[in-house]
This record gives structure tokens, C-alpha cells and sequence, in this order.
């Protein structure tokens, strides 16, 4: 009985001769014991991703050797990473004279398995452009580096975006930039902003939080590219970067004012701060 099954049956059946079937209540503490078995479960199922991620592609004889579990156990486990795409099963490389039979079969981490564990691209980020910063000259000048790399970093992902919007009208375009935004992992929404003045683009999740954290061009570059996308000023009301549940920016509603100087100025000058919370 798949283990579910035998989680969820919770009662137990007695005969007794030609007697009605009853089923009686299982004690309070099996029950408690329940998610007990099932946080184990899932606990050696990490052991068993972890082994391979420290070891590379394993038998399931090795893998058993090395969490001292049953070549049993460790195969259900398998079976299990393989079904949620975590790990995928090879065939065994073998290097010179190989024996009769079929190779052994090596299981190894996908994708999507060895994203789950933690990574260092975020210290990556920072090193890289506090190397920047540094050969720059530091101070202002490695200021002026980092964002000009930033802006870089950011017309380049707005070239991604602008035949979209260019060809949706005014109206649509925070929510079509906001669908740009979530295919690329952002998790975006665009929503009525209060008294129906405008938009709120809501960002609800950020890839490069940790980096924009220690550099606020990052975001500052961001919103520069969301003003000339959306062909209004915006500005950044809200920062994940800082401390915030969501990236939050305000868009004016498409039939508001058009674009003048005046308007211009006030986008550059919100641009200045993003990243930034209100004070």
C-alpha cells in the first residue's frame, strides 16, 4: 500500500466471526506520530540528494554504503527524487575493458535538483562589482562604474521587452511589462493604484536582492528603464532590496498628463532614488 494510503488509513478494521464490521480509533499518539514519519521521509530524501551533490553521479549500492540505509530504502528515496525531477537516472560510464551485463545505472542531480541547494551567485554579484568599483578608482568614480554597468545590465533586459510593449497600447503596457517581468522570475502583478491615480507595478520577487541590497544602482537602473518602456515618469515606492515584502512603482494612469520637461525632470529624479524607501 503506497505510504499515502496507509497515512490516511487511520482507523482499524476487527471481525469478529459473523459480527459487524467496526472499525476502531487509532490513539492519539500514532496519529501524532504521522507528520514525525513524514518530516524523516522527507529528511533522508535530502541526505540522499545531498550524498550526490557531494559526490557526483552514485549507484544506489554507494548511496546506500554512505547514509548506511538498505539498497531498499535508498531506491524508494530515488524513486522519489526522479518522479519530482530532482535527480535523474544514466547509465554508468565505464572507462577500459567492460565486463558482461548491462552497466550499472548512476543517479545525478538535475537542473533544477542542484538549484535547490544553495549557491553562491549572489557573492559572485557582489565581488564582481565591488571589483568594478575598485579598479575604477573607488569613491565617486567606482560609484559611476557600478551604475554604468547596472544601466547596461538594464537596457540590455529592456531590449527583451520593448517590441511587447511597443505594440500594446499605452493602458496595457504595465501589465504587459509585468508579464515580461514574471517570465523572467520576477513574479510581477500590475494592479489599480489607490484613488485610481495611476498603476502600482508589484515585483513579488527579486533575483538579485542581495546584490541591489549593498548596490542600489541595481534598482536605480531598473526603474530608469520602466520610465522610458512605459513612456511616463514612475517612480519606486517600495524595495525588497530594503527591507520591503515587494518592489512596489507607481505609474501614472496612461491618460494622465503627457511627457514634458517638467514631467521629464520629475522621472529622472525618481529614477535618482529608487531603490531608496520614502523618507
Amino acid at each position: 500500500m503506497p505510504l499515502l494510503a496507509e497515512l490516511r488509513n487511520n482507523g482499524v478494521v476487527k471481525n469478529t466471526g459473523d459480527a459487524p464490521t467496526t472499525r476502531e480509533p487509532v490513539p492519539a499518539p500514532a496519529l501524532a506520530s504521522v507528520p514525525a514519519a513524514l518530516e524523516e521521509q522527507h529528511g533522508t530524501r535530502h541526505r540522499v540528494a545531498r550524498s550526490i551533490l557531494d559526490h557526483g553521479p552514485s549507484t544506489a549500492a554507494e548511496l546506500a554504503v554512505r547514509l548506511e540505509l538498505t539498497q531498499a530504502a535508498v531506491r524508494r528515496h530515488l524513486d522519489a527524487l526522479v518522479a519530482e525531477g530532482t535527480v535523474e537516472a544514466r547509465a554508468q560510464r565505464v572507462y577500459g575493458h567492460r565486463g558482461r551485463g548491462r552497466p550499472a545505472k548512476v543517479f545525478a542531480l538535475t537542473d533544477g535538483g542542484r538549484d535547490a541547494f544553495d549557491q553562491a551567485y549572489d557573492e559572485l554579484a557582489v565581488d564582481a562589482m565591488r571589483w568594478i568599483a575598485r579598479m575604477a578608482g573607488g569613491g565617486e568614480q567606482g560609484e559611476a562604474a557600478v551604475a554604468a554597468f547596472a544601466r547596461a545590465r538594464a537596457n540590455a533586459q529592456a531590449e527583451r521587452y520593448r517590441a511587447r510593449l511597443e505594440g500594446s497600447a499605452p493602458r496595457d503596457r504595465a501589465r504587459v511589462l509585468a508579464e515580461a517581468l514574471s517570465e523572467d522570475g520576477y513574479a510581477a502583478t500590475a494592479r489599480s493604484a489607490p484613488a485610481s491615480t495611476g498603476e502600482q507595478l508589484c515585483q513579488h520577487h527579486c533575483p538579485v536582492a542581495h546584490a541591489a541590497e549593498r548596490f542600489p544602482q541595481l534598482c536605480e537602473a531598473e526603474t530608469e528603464v520602466f520610465s522610458r518602456l512605459l513612456g511616463t515618469h514612475v517612480q519606486r515606492l517600495a524595495t525588497i532590496a530594503h527591507g520591503d515584502g515587494v518592489c512596489t512603482t507607481f505609474v501614472p494612469r496612461a491618460d494622465g498628463p503627457a511627457l514634458t520637461s517638467e514631467t521629464t525632470a520629475h522621472a529622472t529624479a525618481s529614477a535618482s532614488t529608487a531603490g531608496r524607501n520614502p523618507a
